[in-house]
């Protein structure tokens, strides 16, 4: 049998009836995507259908197996870098921070490696991929700050870094030439290699990670997806778990989710539109 689509809300009614929701719910797990991160500039992966807007990212096993990917990574972050450490958290970043303040939010997951929820003062995130700030070395397990790594790549390869025309996601570039000549640092300890501290594609979130989130989950009363389509399992487990505890599941995102068919509210909208007429009425 047809799952019924969930109930869809223009914007006011949309706003009225997430407070609802969280009124009846006060104790939210908040799975955010790339969604949150847009209007701060940072390209999302994928369209209102789920589909890639651009060629894959790098995937894990290709990055650690191949000096070729290596490079190729380097180079486009070393052109995208500088955009994503400017970025600033934007109005849905504020309204989740005001919405914890309030205690509505006891446990904010993201799918995102930017830091822009700490940025806008949220305190009880798990950083589900990691953080793009920082560097770890494959080898020795040494991390350190990515802006260092920033002026060694610069060193190394003078004259590469330039504004990007066209940014890509998680502080990359969309650059197409060819990079059999740039240089990548290895790690200043062990000489090992290095690689930016975010859970890549196809590679596994640390098992204390999701445990830890899943520890989370188990004090809310229901789960607010931010601007997530799910498409990638490691976000979407969480809603499976939710619903084996019998949770409500709400989202705000703009175009389908792979949750679609259990969510008990759906808002599809921006979520700097949203989020902060939901705090104004929530957390004034």
């Amino acid at each position: 049998m047809a799952v019924a689509d969930p109930p869809m809300f223009p914007h006011d009614e949309a706003i009225a009836a997430l407070a609802r929701f969280v009124a009846r719910y006060p104790r939210l797990f908040v799975l955010t995507g790339a969604g949150c991160s847009t209007d701060s500039g940072i390209p999302d992966y994928r369209d209102a259908d789920g589909a890639w807007k651009h060629r894959p990212p790098t995937y894990y096993r290709e990055f650690v197996g191949h000096e070729s990917a290596r490079r190729r990574y380097w180079a486009r972050s070393l052109t995208g870098w500088e955009r994503l450490a400017r970025a600033r958290a934007n109005a849905a970043h504020d309204a989740l921070a005001r919405l914890e303040t309030a205690g509505f939010v006891r446990a904010l997951v993201t799918q995102n490696v930017d830091g822009l929820h700490q940025q806008a003062g949220s305190r009880a995130v798990i950083d589900l991929h990691g953080r793009l700030d920082a560097v770890e070395c494959l080898d020795c397990g040494e991390r350190t700050a990515r802006s260092d790594l920033q002026e060694r790549l610069r060193a190394l390869n003078p004259g590469r870094a330039r504004v990007a025309t066209a940014a890509g996601p998680d502080g990359d570039a969309l650059l197409e030439e060819t990079f059999d000549d740039f240089r990548v640092p290895a790690c200043e300890s062990c000489g090992g290699t290095l690689k930016p501290a975010v859970v890549f594609f196809g590679e596994c979130v640390p098992a204390e990670r999701v445990a830890e989130a899943h520890r989370a989950l188990a004090g809310c009363d229901a789960l607010l997806v931010v601007g997530s389509s799910l498409m990638v399992y490691s976000g979407y487990r969480f809603c499976r778990a939710a619903r084996e505890r019998g949770m409500p599941l709400a989202a705000v995102n703009l175009g389908r989710t792979r949750a679609d068919d259990e969510l008990t509210l759906k808002t599809s909208a921006s979520c700097t539109e949203i989020l902060p007429a939901l705090a104004a009425r929530l957390a004034p």
